[in-house]
C-alpha cells in the first residue's frame, strides 16, 4: 500500500465520500476535513453528538462553552482514531486536550494531528524511492465565561497547517496554513423534579472554523475550510443517584457555498469552478443558507442530524449508542455507533465502534476508537 501514487492516497482520504457522478453532483467538499472527524470515543459512541452533551475534556471540538460547567477543576484527555483501518494500519487521528476551570470561567487547549502514514515515492521501477509522511494538524485555545448561572459562551482561536502537497511531487508546492475562530454557547437548566425522576435540559450551539481559505502554492487554487454550524439539545433522566440516562440530538450544516452551474450551460465546468473560487469565505457563510440550485428543499438536505443516548451507572460505567444521517445527495453518510466508558478513580477509558448503514463505504467503518481522560483537582458541586 505504500508503493502507490500520492494522488491516489488523497483521493482515498476524501472524508465527504463524494459518489461517482453519473449525474451532476453538488456534494460540498472542503480542505482539511479532518477537523470534522469525531476525535474522542465518547462523542463518537453517541453518533457524533457533542454540542449539547454534558462537558468533558474533549468539549473543545464540540462546544468549548461547556467547560465552565465541568464537574472537575482540571481535565486532560488523549484519544486515538484509526482511519481507513481496513486498508492500511498507519493512518490515524491523534488528539490531546487540556482544560482548567475556575468559578465562572475556563480556558482550554487542544492539538489534533492527522497523519497519513509513510508513502514511498518512485520515479520508476529502479528508483530506490523516498519515504514521505504527509500530515495535517490544528492547535487551538479557547476561553469560556458564564454569563449567568445557567448560560455560558466561549470563543476559540485555531491555527491550521496542512502538509499534503509535497515538493517531491510538485516543486511549487508548500504546506497550506490558515487560522480560524469558533463562537459557542451552552445552556444547562437546574435539576427539575418530575413525578418519578429528576431531569435537566441542555442546549448548545457552535459556529466553528470561521476563517480564510487555504492554498498549497502561491497563486494557486484557494480551498474553503469546513466552517460549520452545529446546534442541538438534550435531556438528562436522573432516576436516582446511581442511574442516569441522557438523550441528545444534534444538527450540522457546512457554511460553505454549494457547487453550482453559474453560467447555466448544464454542466459544472472549469469556468464555474473559477467563479466558485472567487467567493470569499465570509460571503460564502451567508450564501450557504440560500444558494442551493434546487431551492429550500436542497438546503434542507445540507443539514445532517444525529441522535445519541448515554446510560451512566454510579458515574463509573457508561453504555452509549447513536445514529448519524446525511442526505443521499450530499455525501450519504449514514451509520450507527456503540460505545462504553469505564472510570477508575481519576482515570476514564472510553471506546466506540462504528458500522455503516449506507451503500457508500465510511472510512471509519468497523473501527474501534479509544480515549483516555484524567479528571483532577477540586470538585464543583453546583452542577
Amino acid at each position: 500500500m505504500k508503493k502507490i501514487l500520492f494522488s491516489f492516497v488523497l483521493l482515498a482520504l476524501v472524508i465527504n465520500q463524494a459518489r461517482a457522478q453519473e449525474e451532476q453532483s453538488r456534494v460540498i467538499t472542503t480542505a482539511v476535513p479532518f477537523l470534522l472527524i469525531a476525535g474522542d470515543a465518547r462523542a463518537s459512541g453517541t453518533g457524533d453528538v457533542g454540542v449539547a452533551t454534558s462537558p468533558d475534556a474533549y468539549s473543545q471540538q464540540w462546544n468549548p462553552a461547556k467547560y465552565v460547567f465541568a464537574k472537575k477543576q482540571i481535565g486532560i484527555g488523549v484519544s486515538y482514531t484509526p482511519f481507513l483501518a481496513e486498508l492500511v494500519n498507519d493512518i490515524s487521528l491523534l488528539q490531546a486536550n487540556f482544560y482548567k476551570r475556575n468559578e465562572r470561567s475556563a480556558f482550554a487547549f487542544s492539538l489534533r494531528y492527522f497523519g497519513l502514514g509513510e508513502i514511498e515515492l518512485r520515479q520508476n521501477a529502479n528508483d530506490p524511492g523516498e519515504i514521505v509522511k504527509p500530515n495535517e494538524f490544528a492547535f487551538d485555545g479557547s476561553y469560556s465565561l458564564k454569563l449567568s448561572d445557567r448560560f455560558s459562551m466561549a470563543v476559540a482561536g485555531r491555527y491550521i497547517r496542512s502538509n499534503l502537497r509535497l515538493q517531491q511531487v510538485d516543486a511549487n508546492a508548500q504546506a497550506g496554513t490558515t487560522f480560524a475562530v469558533d463562537v459557542a454557547g451552552y445552556y444547562q437548566s437546574e435539576e427539575i423534579a418530575y413525578n418519578n425522576f429528576d431531569g435537566r435540559w441542555r442546549f448548545g450551539f457552535n459556529i466553528s472554523n470561521i476563517g480564510p481559505k487555504i492554498s498549497y502554492d502561491e497563486g494557486g487554487q484557494e480551498n474553503f475550510i469546513p466552517t460549520n454550524l452545529k446546534f442541538g439539545g438534550g435531556f438528562d433522566f436522573i432516576f436516582d443517584e446511581s442511574n442516569k440516562l441522557a438523550i441528545s440530538t444534534e444538527f450540522n450544516k457546512l457554511l460553505v457555498p454549494t457547487p453550482r452551474d453559474f453560467d447555466n450551460d448544464g454542466d459544472i465546468d472549469a469556468e464555474d469552478n473559477e467563479e466558485y473560487q472567487n467567493i470569499s469565505f465570509f460571503s460564502g457563510i451567508f450564501e450557504s443558507f440560500g444558494d442551493a440550485p434546487d431551492g429550500f428543499s436542497e438546503e434542507l438536505k445540507e443539514f445532517t442530524w444525529a441522535l445519541g443516548a448515554e446510560y451512566v451507572y454510579q458515574d463509573a460505567f457508561a453504555l452509549r449508542a447513536g445514529y448519524f444521517n446525511e442526505s443521499e445527495d450530499k455525501g450519504a453518510r449514514k451509520f450507527f455507533t456503540l460505545g462504553a466508558g469505564f472510570q477508575f478513580k481519576a482515570a476514564t477509558i472510553d471506546v466506540s465502534y462504528l458500522f455503516s448503514s449506507s451503500s457508500v463505504r465510511n472510512p471509519l467503518e468497523n473501527t474501534l476508537r479509544f480515549s483516555l481522560t484524567f479528571n483532577l483537582g477540586n470538585d464543583f458541586l453546583e452542577f
